[in-house]
Protein backbone atom coordinates (compact mmCIF):
# COMPACT_ATOMS: atom_id res chain seq x y z
CA UNK A 1 0.00 0.00 0.00
CA UNK A 2 1.42 3.37 -0.98
CA UNK A 3 0.43 6.93 -0.27
CA UNK A 4 -0.46 9.10 -3.28
CA UNK A 5 2.15 11.54 -4.54
CA UNK A 6 0.98 12.79 -7.92
CA UNK A 7 -0.48 16.25 -8.19
CA UNK A 8 0.23 17.29 -4.63
CA UNK A 9 2.66 20.10 -5.47
CA UNK A 10 4.90 19.50 -2.46
CA UNK A 11 7.93 17.28 -2.58
CA UNK A 12 7.35 16.11 -6.16
CA UNK A 13 9.04 18.97 -7.96
CA UNK A 14 5.85 20.93 -8.68
CA UNK A 15 5.59 24.41 -7.32
CA UNK A 16 9.31 24.48 -6.63
CA UNK A 17 9.64 28.08 -7.71
CA UNK A 18 7.13 29.30 -5.16
CA UNK A 19 8.84 27.32 -2.41
CA UNK A 20 12.21 28.76 -3.35
CA UNK A 21 10.79 32.28 -3.32
CA UNK A 22 9.42 31.68 0.19
CA UNK A 23 12.82 30.49 1.42
CA UNK A 24 11.48 26.97 2.05
CA UNK A 25 13.34 23.76 1.20
CA UNK A 26 12.58 22.58 -2.33
CA UNK A 27 12.02 19.01 -1.11
CA UNK A 28 9.57 19.42 1.74
CA UNK A 29 7.11 17.44 3.83
CA UNK A 30 4.06 19.42 4.91
CA UNK A 31 2.10 18.51 8.05
CA UNK A 32 -1.39 20.00 8.38
CA UNK A 33 -3.19 19.98 11.74
CA UNK A 34 -6.97 20.37 11.57
CA UNK A 35 -9.60 21.16 14.19
CA UNK A 36 -12.85 23.16 14.09
CA UNK A 37 -12.16 26.86 14.67
CA UNK A 38 -8.36 26.84 14.33
CA UNK A 39 -8.10 28.84 17.53
CA UNK A 40 -7.61 26.12 20.20
CA UNK A 41 -6.60 22.55 19.42
CA UNK A 42 -4.92 22.87 16.02
CA UNK A 43 -2.87 25.97 16.96
CA UNK A 44 -1.66 24.18 20.09
CA UNK A 45 -0.80 21.10 18.03
CA UNK A 46 0.91 23.12 15.29
CA UNK A 47 3.08 25.09 17.66
CA UNK A 48 3.92 22.11 19.90
CA UNK A 49 4.97 20.17 16.80
CA UNK A 50 7.22 23.02 15.70
CA UNK A 51 8.62 23.31 19.20
CA UNK A 52 9.38 19.58 19.40
CA UNK A 53 11.04 19.60 15.97
CA UNK A 54 13.15 22.62 16.88
CA UNK A 55 14.16 20.92 20.13
CA UNK A 56 15.38 17.85 18.25
CA UNK A 57 16.74 19.43 15.07
CA UNK A 58 17.66 22.97 16.03
CA UNK A 59 15.71 24.26 13.01
CA UNK A 60 12.65 22.34 11.71
CA UNK A 61 13.25 23.54 8.15
CA UNK A 62 16.66 21.89 8.26
CA UNK A 63 14.86 18.60 7.71
CA UNK A 64 12.37 20.00 5.20
CA UNK A 65 9.38 19.68 7.54
CA UNK A 66 6.71 22.38 7.32
CA UNK A 67 3.97 22.51 9.97
CA UNK A 68 0.72 24.46 9.68
CA UNK A 69 -2.95 24.28 10.68
CA UNK A 70 -6.49 25.19 9.63
CA UNK A 71 -10.08 24.73 10.82
CA UNK A 72 -13.10 23.13 9.19
CA UNK A 73 -15.02 26.17 10.44
CA UNK A 74 -11.90 28.24 10.78
CA UNK A 75 -12.01 31.72 12.27
CA UNK A 76 -10.16 33.34 9.40
CA UNK A 77 -7.64 35.90 10.62
CA UNK A 78 -8.48 35.38 14.31
CA UNK A 79 -5.82 35.00 17.01
CA UNK A 80 -5.68 31.79 18.98
CA UNK A 81 -7.54 31.69 22.28
CA UNK A 82 -5.72 33.28 25.22
CA UNK A 83 -5.82 29.99 27.12
CA UNK A 84 -4.19 28.25 24.17
CA UNK A 85 -1.37 30.81 24.30
CA UNK A 86 -0.95 30.11 28.01
CA UNK A 87 -0.73 26.37 27.38
CA UNK A 88 1.96 26.93 24.76
CA UNK A 89 3.88 29.16 27.17
CA UNK A 90 3.75 26.34 29.73
CA UNK A 91 5.69 24.18 27.26
CA UNK A 92 8.05 26.96 26.23
CA UNK A 93 6.54 27.01 22.72
CA UNK A 94 6.15 30.14 20.60
CA UNK A 95 2.57 31.36 20.13
CA UNK A 96 3.44 34.60 18.34
CA UNK A 97 2.24 35.59 14.89
CA UNK A 98 -0.59 33.07 14.69
CA UNK A 99 -3.75 33.81 12.68
CA UNK A 100 -6.62 31.39 12.16
CA UNK A 101 -7.40 29.90 8.75
CA UNK A 102 -10.41 28.21 7.22
CA UNK A 103 -9.55 24.83 5.72
CA UNK A 104 -9.36 25.09 1.93
CA UNK A 105 -8.86 22.56 -0.83
CA UNK A 106 -5.38 23.91 -1.48
CA UNK A 107 -4.33 23.12 2.10
CA UNK A 108 -5.36 19.47 1.69
CA UNK A 109 -3.81 19.19 -1.77
CA UNK A 110 -0.43 20.42 -0.54
CA UNK A 111 -0.36 18.38 2.68
CA UNK A 112 1.73 15.23 2.92
CA UNK A 113 0.20 14.35 6.29
CA UNK A 114 -3.08 15.61 7.76
CA UNK A 115 -3.60 15.12 11.50
CA UNK A 116 -7.04 15.96 12.84
CA UNK A 117 -8.39 16.45 16.34
CA UNK A 118 -11.37 14.11 15.89
CA UNK A 119 -12.82 11.43 13.62
CA UNK A 120 -15.39 13.94 12.34
CA UNK A 121 -12.60 16.26 11.22
CA UNK A 122 -10.88 13.33 9.54
CA UNK A 123 -14.08 12.48 7.67
CA UNK A 124 -14.51 16.09 6.57
CA UNK A 125 -10.98 16.26 5.20
CA UNK A 126 -11.35 12.95 3.33
CA UNK A 127 -14.71 14.08 1.90
CA UNK A 128 -12.92 16.98 0.20
CA UNK A 129 -11.26 14.45 -2.12
CA UNK A 130 -7.72 14.99 -3.40
CA UNK A 131 -6.77 11.38 -2.58
CA UNK A 132 -6.50 12.44 1.06
CA UNK A 133 -7.62 9.19 2.64
CA UNK A 134 -4.22 7.50 2.89
CA UNK A 135 -2.55 10.54 4.43
CA UNK A 136 -5.27 11.72 6.82
CA UNK A 137 -5.50 10.43 10.41
CA UNK A 138 -6.64 11.67 13.76
CA UNK A 139 -3.61 12.68 15.83
CA UNK A 140 -4.14 9.90 18.36
CA UNK A 141 -4.79 7.34 15.63
CA UNK A 142 -1.51 8.22 13.94
CA UNK A 143 0.31 8.03 17.28
CA UNK A 144 -1.06 4.54 17.91
CA UNK A 145 0.00 3.36 14.45
CA UNK A 146 3.44 4.97 14.64
CA UNK A 147 4.16 3.19 17.91
CA UNK A 148 3.67 -0.12 16.12
CA UNK A 149 6.14 0.67 13.34
CA UNK A 150 9.70 -0.60 13.73
CA UNK A 151 11.99 2.42 13.15
CA UNK A 152 14.51 0.06 11.56
CA UNK A 153 12.08 -0.42 8.64
CA UNK A 154 12.12 3.31 7.83
CA UNK A 155 14.71 4.95 5.56
CA UNK A 156 17.82 6.00 7.48
CA UNK A 157 18.21 9.67 8.31
CA UNK A 158 21.06 9.80 5.82
CA UNK A 159 18.42 9.47 3.09
CA UNK A 160 16.75 12.65 4.35
CA UNK A 161 13.90 13.39 6.68
CA UNK A 162 11.40 13.90 3.85
CA UNK A 163 11.92 10.34 2.57
CA UNK A 164 11.62 9.03 6.13
CA UNK A 165 8.41 10.99 6.76
CA UNK A 166 6.78 9.77 3.56
CA UNK A 167 7.67 6.17 4.40
CA UNK A 168 6.21 6.62 7.89
CA UNK A 169 2.87 7.78 6.46
CA UNK A 170 2.74 4.85 4.04
CA UNK A 171 3.50 2.39 6.84
CA UNK A 172 0.83 3.90 9.09
CA UNK A 173 -1.76 3.77 6.31
CA UNK A 174 -0.98 0.08 5.74
CA UNK A 175 -1.52 -0.68 9.43
CA UNK A 176 -4.76 1.23 9.86
CA UNK A 177 -7.12 -1.66 9.19
CA UNK A 178 -5.18 -3.99 11.49
CA UNK A 179 -4.57 -1.88 14.58
CA UNK A 180 -7.90 -0.50 15.74
CA UNK A 181 -8.61 1.86 18.62
CA UNK A 182 -9.81 0.16 21.83
CA UNK A 183 -12.74 2.61 21.88
CA UNK A 184 -14.00 5.29 19.50
CA UNK A 185 -13.17 7.95 22.08
CA UNK A 186 -9.54 6.86 22.16
CA UNK A 187 -8.91 8.69 18.89
CA UNK A 188 -10.51 11.98 19.96
CA UNK A 189 -9.04 15.23 21.29
CA UNK A 190 -11.98 17.10 22.77
CA UNK A 191 -12.65 20.77 22.17
CA UNK A 192 -11.62 23.07 25.05
CA UNK A 193 -13.21 26.16 23.46
CA UNK A 194 -14.83 28.23 26.22
CA UNK A 195 -13.49 25.93 28.95
CA UNK A 196 -11.37 27.06 31.91
CA UNK A 197 -7.58 27.06 31.77
CA UNK A 198 -7.34 23.80 33.71
CA UNK A 199 -9.14 21.95 30.91
CA UNK A 200 -7.02 23.66 28.26
CA UNK A 201 -3.93 22.47 30.12
CA UNK A 202 -5.20 18.90 30.22
CA UNK A 203 -5.79 19.04 26.46
CA UNK A 204 -2.31 20.49 25.99
CA UNK A 205 -0.81 17.60 27.96
CA UNK A 206 -2.85 15.14 25.90
CA UNK A 207 -1.66 16.65 22.61
CA UNK A 208 1.96 16.84 23.74
CA UNK A 209 1.92 13.19 24.83
CA UNK A 210 0.46 12.14 21.46
CA UNK A 211 2.99 14.18 19.50
CA UNK A 212 6.11 12.87 21.21
CA UNK A 213 6.31 9.43 19.51
CA UNK A 214 5.33 10.99 16.18
CA UNK A 215 8.14 13.55 16.25
CA UNK A 216 10.58 10.91 17.46
CA UNK A 217 9.64 8.64 14.55
CA UNK A 218 9.90 11.50 12.05
CA UNK A 219 13.29 12.71 13.21
CA UNK A 220 14.86 9.59 14.69
CA UNK A 221 15.73 11.75 17.71
CA UNK A 222 14.03 11.13 21.09
CA UNK A 223 12.88 13.97 23.29
CA UNK A 224 15.40 15.37 25.73
CA UNK A 225 15.03 14.03 29.25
Amino acid sequence: MTAPDAGRGIGNGEGAGSLFEQGLPLDSFRILHVSTGNVCRSPITERLTRHALADRLGDPLWGGLIVESAGTWGHEGAPMEANAETVLADFGADASGFTGRELLDEHVIRADLVLTATRDHRAQVISMGHSAGLRTFTLKEFTRLVKAIDPATLPPLEDGMVARARALVRAAAALRGWLLAPTAEADEVYDPYGAPLTFFRSIGDEINEALDPVVTALTGVPART
